[in-house]
């Protein structure tokens, strides 16, 4: 389960995914919006029982604070001598930007030659096929946190549940992939059986693509997810 820890490096790097990917303006963060975000990803790593660094609490805190001092109402000469509540925060992130911002040029850089040597073979004629874009952990991750949202929507008080199995609900995924082609990834997930399910079934995804038996697929960045029996 550590690959749930090393999704993000941090809660910083956690709050910079989410402005980048909606567009927004670091010096206008619509801070209940992105508490709000935040927060379902701090609840599923807790639904998962999965232990939470301290640093994710702290911040999670701090989303609080500053999102309670702007609904309260303060008066104008207040409002001057303390600023924005977020001043902080966004000079935080701009620090942290820049910072990973340059990790992410220097790991562009050219290995070929430096870290790398390739070696050159005759290769048979090959088909061309359109390559996919990468599917980030992150975002399955941000797209579990949602289907958690919802399904909690639906949840009902339940007398007894069936133990559910996640070698089991490997085995349910394969057969309904079968055939199917592309299936999005969130329709896997049903709210009749509560959030054990949609855990279950998240975790028998996992293991499926770790096993080389599906693979996750995006026509584009940030373009809904959807699952696939890997080709042989």
């Amino acid at each position: 389960m550590e690959i749930f820890l090393d999704a993000f490096e941090g809660p910083l790097d956690l709050l910079l995914y989410l402005i980048r990917k909606q567009n927004i303006d670091i010096l206008d963060i619509p801070v209940a919006e992105i508490t709000r975000q935040y927060m379902g990803y701090v609840e599923l790593m807790k639904s998962v029982r999965l232990e939470l660094a301290a640093e994710y609490l702290v911040m999670a805190a701090m989303l609080a604070e500053i999102k309670s001092r702007m609904l309260l109402p303060r008066a104008v000469v207040a409002e001057e001598e303390e600023g924005d509540p977020r001043a902080e925060l966004i000079r935080r992130l701009q620090e942290y930007e820049r910072f990973k911002t340059a990790a992410e040029d220097l790991d562009r850089l050219s290995r070929v030659g430096r870290d790398i040597v390739v070696p050159r073979l005759e290769a048979p004629q090959a088909k061309v096929r359109k390559v996919l874009p990468q599917v980030l952990l992150e975002e399955v991750l941000l797209s579990m946190a949602e289907v958690m949202r919802r399904n909690d929507l639906f949840e009902s008080h339940q007398i007894s549940r069936e133990t559910l199995s996640t070698r089991e609900r490997m085995t349910e995924v394969l057969e309904r992939l079968k055939g199917q082609g592309f299936v999005p990834f969130a329709t896997l997930f049903g709210a009749a059986e509560g959030k054990l399910g949609v855990v279950v079934t998240f975790m028998a995804v996992l293991e499926l693509v770790k096993e080389s038996l599906v693979e996750l697929v995006q026509n584009e960045p940030f373009a809904p997810i959807h699952v696939r029996v890997r080709a042989e």
